[in-house]
């Protein structure tokens, strides 16, 4: 068959509930929402430029970012008529998808059906025995696992390891599971994927509904897969990503890549590797922002740890035009830093954030809640030293949220070991309540949660923010950031 005959839909099916909207793609713990905040799925998203360029007909269809109800988008399913569905799915609405899958295959049997994500990575059997779909991407190189299986399933290409599948040989049960082996990520060249086609990919129903850039309208891009620490236990992309296959784009195909963004208007970008790459490749970064002029057209954000710079190369990034960078904090307890395999010193934190603030960007913490091994007084304690940092003017936002052991992470294994989950209900692993024993109760952990968003809104913190006012944007970018953290405790809700 000739690819142009071949439909290709990289679906996120609509799951709005009472509880919000889902925050799925390109997230690294899935939480239901009230922010309205959408991110762009990097990764898919190269996959759907790259099937596009070998001459398939691809629809990009992100009904969770376009905000359609379901029975719109199953009605437009039914008219765009693709061969195959890839779907990204996470553990709180594993289930869900399975019941969507069965509904599609209902509707047309003849539909190949997919799913990709870190929960059916750890689990991949689990979902060919509880749903009809076809196949099981594991791994998080989803882009060229699916150009793979597209080749495989229409052109006969040998399926690369990693892919489950039912088996079709007759003389097997039809219940059998077959697999082509361990995902492996390293032989993945990421230059040689094309930029993403951000009209294919719909850009613009992604570029203004995040409070997290300041300057709009904004992209997401990944410079790397996924962080070259990527040990830490309780991050789901682990599972996806091991540490030891950090792989990044090459300088001069990121350059070409947000050249590409500034072409549309982009002004701002966030770059979501798990961590940006560092030593080399960072300076070279910085010097061709620099020397290309980038940095006068596009604010630039990553995600960065603790202890990984010294003030010149901070300072080296804000001349190439940095201002958003995102720590994790997660704790202010070394016991716990150590125990999640953190690898970074509670000391680190104050010493980044002052070496950040001098270069004047504007940095922002993720701090977690729950941990199994934690007191109430060991939680306190970091609240205590997020509202002192924020005090001290050395953090200008954050995100609170409650650990969740994904299945396929240490974390996971270690819960399961010391039976400190209260239940293997998927549907649980939402954040709205706790799902590990803890010496702090699931109200206390809820309150904490709330302690901490109103924690750091001291009136000295607010006046901060009032003084920096210089211009539209930043009265934009505030007012936008008061209305999120009003909404993101209905996130939490305490009853």
């Amino acid at each position: 068959m000739k690819n142009n005959k071949i439909k290709i839909a990289i679906s996120y099916p609509p799951l709005l509930n009472s509880k919000g909207n889902a925050f799925l793609g390109q997230n690294r713990q899935f939480q239901w929402t009230n922010t309205g905040n959408v991110i762009l799925p990097v990764i898919p998203a190269y996959g759907a430029t790259a099937l596009k360029q070998l001459g398939y007909k691809v629809i990009w269809d992100d009904a969770i970012a376009e905000k359609i109800d379901y029975k719109t988008w199953l009605s437009r399913l039914a008219k765009q008529q693709p061969s195959i569905i890839f779907i990204e799915s996470k553990t709180p609405v594993i289930k869900r998808h399975w019941e969507i899958i069965n509904q599609l295959k209902t509707h047309n049997s003849k539909l190949i059906t997919v799913l990709m994500g870190d929960h059916v990575t750890a689990l991949p059997e689990e979902s060919l025995n509880n749903s009809k779909v076809d196949y099981v991407i594991t791994g998080g190189d989803y882009d060229f696992m699916m150009i793979n299986l597209v080749d495989h399933i229409y052109h006969r290409k040998k399926l690369e390891p990693g892919v489950y599948y039912r088996s079709k040989v007759p003389k097997l049960q039809s219940s059998t599971v077959l697999n082509s082996g361990k995902f492996a990520l390293k032989h993945h060249n990421l230059d040689t994927l094309p930029i993403i086609d951000r009209k294919l990919t719909n850009w613009k129903i992604y570029g203004y509904q995040n409070t997290n850039f300041k300057y709009k309208p904004a992209a997401y891009i990944m410079t790397g897969r996924d962080c070259w620490w990527g040990k830490c236990t309780f991050c789901s992309w682990t599972t996806t990503h091991p540490g030891n296959t950090f792989r990044n784009f090459s300088v001069a195909h990121t350059i070409k890549e947000l050249k590409y963004l500034a072409s549309l208007g982009i002004k701002e970008v966030f770059d979501d590797a798990g961590t940006l790459p560092v030593g080399p490749w960072l300076k070279e970064f910085c010097d061709q922002m620099i020397a290309t002029g980038l940095n006068k057209k596009i604010v630039f954000g990553c995600n960065m740890r603790f202890g990984a710079l010294n003030q010149e190369q901070y300072n080296l990034m804000g001349k190439a035009g940095f201002r958003f960078i995102l720590y994790g904090l997660e704790s202010s307890n070394q016991d716990t830093l150590n125990h999640i395999l953190k690898n970074t010193k509670v000391e680190d934190s104050r010493k980044t954030l002052i070496m950040a603030k001098k270069a004047g960007l504007e940095p922002h913490l993720t701090i977690m809640v729950g941990y199994p091994w934690e007191s109430k007084q060991d939680a306190i304690t970091t609240l205590d030293e997020a509202r002192s940092l924020f005090q001290d003017g050395l953090a200008d936002s954050m995100q609170a949220t409650i650990v969740v052991p994904y299945p396929g992470t240490p974390l996971f294994e270690e819960c399961k070991k010391n039976n400190w989950l209260k239940t293997l209900d998927w549907n649980d692993y939402d954040m709205r309540i706790p799902v590990m024993r803890s010496p702090i109760t699931n109200l206390e952990q809820l309150e904490l949660v709330h302690g901490l968003f109103h924690g750091v809104l001291t009136p000295k913190f607010l006046w901060r923010k009032i003084t920096s006012i210089r211009n539209i944007d930043d009265v934009s970018h505030l007012f936008n950031y008061a209305i999120k953290y009003l909404k993101k405790l209905q996130d939490f809700p305490k009853s």
